[in-house]
């Protein structure tokens, strides 16, 4: 399939980085000063480094590329982010337990959990322990409320899909609240390194020493080491 890819001009660069700081999947890096794009099969062709570029040196291209399963689907989509590559997930039906009629109790601890709608000021934040989540996360692994969300303020959100940034908010409810630790639940997938960039630049812009943890989940709901 056809993807979109920017190349860059290591003539115009100029090293300032901005590019580098603009891509939340990771793709572009610094290589002896200069901007490069480090992988590209992480870059999702949507254009976030192309407007912080002050000297026009990234461009776009079309290259062919195959996918991971090294072959053309009618699923695959135009941006070529891996994040969006299709695949089925075989499992074994687990062994019947005694127990398997009970029901599981939500470990949701407040609503709402959408890090766009939740109130920068909410009561639940004093003293808290902070989940920041993609949505994802919680389809994906299966003992998300027991493990992760139990004893935690949960906030959610898609750095792919959601508009804007999540830093300015973060940033807000880290300073004025007195958050105890965060803990970021990602997807394997680059495009969910935007959510843990968020987090990185929230817990620099707040000014507090603040415990913090990511955690990373495979799209066959694994823990990643």
């Amino acid at each position: 399939m056809l993807k979109k890819t920017i190349t860059i001009d290591r003539e115009k660069c100029a090293g300032c980085g901005l590019c580098v700081s603009a891509c939340h999947q990771g793709a572009i890096g610094m290589v002896d000063g200069k901007a490069a794009l480090l992988r590209e099969d992480y870059c999702d062709g949507l254009g976030n480094c192309l407007p912080v570029c002050p000297t026009g040196a990234i461009s776009f291209e079309e290259r062919e590329v195959l996918s991971p399963q090294h072959s053309h689907s009618k699923d695959d989509l135009p941006c070529g982010c891996p994040g969006t590559n299709s695949r089925a997930i075989e499992r074994e039906e687990p062994k019947p337990c005694k127990d398997a009629t009970l029901a599981v109790t939500s470990q949701l601890a407040q609503w709402p959990v959408q890090i766009k709608l939740v109130p920068v000021n909410a009561p639940y934040f004093e003293n808290a322990k902070l989940l920041v989540s993609a949505d994802c996360a919680a389809y994906a692994y299966g003992n998300f409320h027991s493990e992760f969300m139990k004893g935690r303020i949960t906030l959610i959100g898609c750095p792919k899909l959601d508009s804007g940034d999540y830093t300015e908010k973060l940033t807000a409810i880290l300073k004025f609240n007195n958050v105890k630790s965060v803990t970021v639940a990602r997807m394997e997938v680059p495009c969910c390194g935007g959510i843990e960039n968020a987090v990185k630049d929230a817990l620099k812009a707040c000014e507090k020493m603040i415990q913090w943890q990511v955690v990373t989940i495979s799209t066959d709901g694994k823990l990643v080491e």
